[in-house]
């Protein structure tokens, strides 16, 4: 079997924070900075840049291209189907995704995931249904079949915006995996790494600006020890800690709480 294709999607269109991905941290983009730290993986997979036509992506594409990445450009709205034909186009067998407003994910829970998927006994694996870890961490990893079924069926636009909604939502059908974080512990709504408000913004480049360095990828321990002796970067984004995507879907989704989301403050 090859190896599985990290699909790693990434638009500068953005609404809350524009451009995000292209922002600067200490002398690269912000998707330079997470691509390097999706290649830090120890497991064997195929990373491609999963982008748009629009001229306004084109910077992606040469973020990508730079670092000898694979380019793929696809739907600008439907990620569902810019993921299926992307996954088509590499003919992949397993297909990973990895959303680009993770810029602190750690290359060992990428291993983790990765390593918990077994395509004979299973059609989805993540660490997310229900999440554990900080938010930011997010990798799920499908059969093509999987993702193939959802491309042709999903119907409801936050199915076909998400990308693997259709499959989780259904464990009757698919055979369903959730990894938890080893501590035991569970971060995912009280520690927020990922980025789409200005204060994530600030909070990701005041971790960056305290641990990195080109010769070591800084990992999730690291960023949890630095937060507990600096509680001024915690607090910079703290009150976005939850705010996610389920907020606007809970009455549709059958697998999601009220408890696992919470609406963004009011400015």
């Amino acid at each position: 079997m090859p190896p599985p294709l990290v699909v790693c999607q990434a638009r500068a269109g953005s609404t809350r924070l524009p451009g995000k991905v292209l922002k600067p941290v200490m002398g690269a983009t912000l998707l330079q900075r997470q691509l390097e730290r999706m290649q830090a993986a120890q497991t064997e997979l195929t990373l491609v840049v999963a982008t748009t036509p629009l001229p306004q992506d084109d910077p992606i594409a040469t973020v990508a291209e730079e670092m000898g990445l694979p380019v793929f450009r696809g739907h600008p709205e439907d990620c569902l189907d810019r993921h299926y034909r992307c996954a088509e186009a590499f003919e992949a067998e397993v297909v990973v995704k990895i959303p680009s407003d993770c810029p602190l994910i750690d290359p060992g829970v990428i291993d983790r995931v990765l390593t918990a998927f077994d395509p004979a006994r299973h059609d989805f694996v993540s660490n997310l249904h229900p999440a554990t870890y900080p938010d930011g961490n997010d990798v799920e990893v499908m059969t093509f079949g999987a993702l193939k079924a959802a491309f042709e069926e999903a119907q409801a636009d936050f199915e076909r915006q998400h990308t693997t909604p259709f499959i989780w939502e259904r464990p009757d059908r698919f055979r369903l995996a959730n990894v938890c974080w080893e501590t035991g512990l569970d971060y995912a709504m009280s520690h927020r790494f990922t980025i789409d408000y200005p204060e994530d913004y600030a909070f990701v480049c005041a971790v960056y600006e305290a641990l990195w360095s080109p010769e070591r990828i800084f990992s999730l321990d690291d960023i949890l020890a630095l937060l507990s002796q600096r509680r001024d970067i915690y607090e910079l984004n703290v009150a976005y800690a939850g705010v996610n995507w389920y907020r606007d879907h809970v009455d549709e989704l059958k697998t999601v709480t009220a408890q696992q989301t919470r609406q963004a403050p009011k400015n």
